[in-house]
């Protein structure tokens, strides 16, 4: 173990480490700004069972009928041997009939419905590099959940991508299957956005793959196969989508996660987020104990927290007891960019405060919106 795992360790505490996969990697993108949550992700730490002992609402989830219907689409899309997938790769893809070949990576060597994630992975590695390698006579593999391998802060974490990585002409491609309808040709962004991203961290773990065995990153294409629901029907559709944006902002977030020495350098010594659980394994923790530990990690809240933070409340109450601008929303952050609470913001605007330099056009713009909300108010009156 290496001292900066024993760090993690000592702030994940008794419990194991959560394992990050690519939603969670993806949500790394969303907020890169959050000391807080690159430590407590860095460090696999259960943010819902932190939320939960906080007593705090949790973010909206899935709901069971929508987690159904997307695998339902997946093994549609998938059975008979990815017969259904085929002509779609094909249009997507430009390919002839023999360029495809179909192996399902759940099960290896057992009966098993799932073998161990190493072995899957093991075969996974030695199917791609064959392909890259051009070593059989069916070098292009299209592989049925493969698991993949990506080194995050130092650590080796499994992926599983419902997804498969297509070779031709020595140029992979990752496909993603997704239930959300593309609508006259059209996904929705917020949604195609998502689904990038987590296939961002695919393509960014096939390129380490295929880099550990000498070969180049751009042996894999920056171009996702998406394949979603056609219109309001359950039939099919592929299209191709640039990931080159949602890569690179990975690949610089993941970046970011090395500075985790200096991140632990900054907290108190003895810092730790554990829960105590007790014989009956309940957090025997008192809640105030654990809110100050989180108190010296410093957090960027923003609302959109709410949608993939199991701490996003913590989070905005913290920043409303303490006035600072982010609880109003990012638009507004943004605007008073430098000006971190509302009460430097109110200083500024009624002269109570001198500004800098910096905050002199900010302060400008403050003091005539002021003059047009007395006036609207007079006007009212």
């Amino acid at each position: 173990m290496t001292s900066l795992d024993a760090r993690l360790g000592a702030l994940r505490g008794t419990a194991p480490p959560l394992p990050h996969n690519a939603r969670t990697l993806a949500a790394l993108t969303t907020n890169p700004s959050c000391d807080r949550r690159s430590l407590l992700d860095a460090a696999g730490i259960d943010k819902d069972a932190l939320a939960a002992h906080l007593g705090l609402p949790r973010p909206l989830r899935k709901s069971r009928l929508a987690l159904d219907y997307g695998l339902a689409f997946e093994h549609k899309v998938t059975a008979q041997a990815g017969a259904p997938l085929v002509p779609l790769l094909r249009h997507a893809l430009g390919l002839t009939p023999s360029e495809v070949s179909y192996e399902d990576i759940n099960s290896v060597g057992s009966d098993d419905d799932r073998s161990p994630l190493a072995l899957r992975r093991a075969h996974t590695r030695s199917r791609i590099l064959s392909a890259a390698h051009r070593r059989s006579d069916t070098p292009r593999t299209l592989l049925d959940h493969p698991v993949l391998r990506l080194t995050v802060a130092g650590h080796q974490v499994y992926l599983e991508p419902d997804v498969i990585a297509f070779q031709r002409d020595g140029l992979f491609h990752i496909v993603e299957i997704k239930s959300f309808p593309v609508i006259h040709g059209q996904p929705d962004p917020i949604k195609a956005n998502a689904a990038l991203t987590q296939a961002a961290a695919y393509v960014l773990a096939l390129r380490e793959l295929l880099a550990d065995d000498g070969l180049p990153p751009d042996c894999v294409s920056d171009t996702v196969i998406l394949v979603n629901p056609r219109n309001f029907t359950r039939h099919p559709t592929a299209t191709p989508f640039s990931a080159h944006k949602q890569i690179k902002n990975l690949s610089r977030h993941l970046g970011r996660l090395r500075r985790l020495p200096e991140l632990l350098d900054r907290l108190p010594p003895n810092t730790t987020f554990d829960l105590a659980p007790g014989p009956d394994q309940r957090p025997t923790r008192p809640r105030d104990e654990l809110a100050d530990a989180l108190a010296t990690a410093r957090p960027h809240y923003t609302p959109s927290c709410r949608n993939h933070c199991d701490l996003a409340f913590h989070c905005r109450t913290e920043a409303r007891n303490q006035s600072r601008t982010a609880a109003l929303g990012t638009a507004v952050r943004d605007d008073l960019a430098g000006i971190d609470t509302i009460a430097t913001a109110l200083a500024l605007t009624d002269g109570h405060l001198h500004p800098s330099q910096d905050q002199h056009d900010i302060t400008r713009a403050l003091r005539h919106a002021q003059r047009v909300h007395a006036d609207l108010r007079t006007d009212t009156a």
